[in-house]
């Protein structure tokens, strides 16, 4: 027999970022950086990736200087 526990409450996500002290972003470390991009190339939206203001400033500072000089695709799609 379930129970009823009421209304659900969402987990609070917290700055990956923020929590490791990450003061400054690097745009030749793409490894970092690939975790904040989508399989297309799109930068992920800071209620998905739950990084703070400051940080998703950051990230996307520092992606688009690695795409220009290639650490980084534009798009995945080959076609494009």
């Amino acid at each position: 027999m379930a129970r009823f526990r009421g209304p659900r409450v969402p987990k609070r996500k917290f700055c990956k970022l923020c929590l490791e002290k990450v003061r400054y972003i690097d745009y030749k470390d793409e490894r970092k950086l690939q975790r904040f991009l989508t399989d297309h190339g799109k930068i992920v939206p800071r209620r998905v990736s739950g990084c703070c203001t400051r940080h998703q400033a950051q990230i996307t500072q520092a992606l688009k200087p690695a795409r220009v000089i290639a650490l980084l695709p534009y798009t995945n799609d080959p076609l494009r």
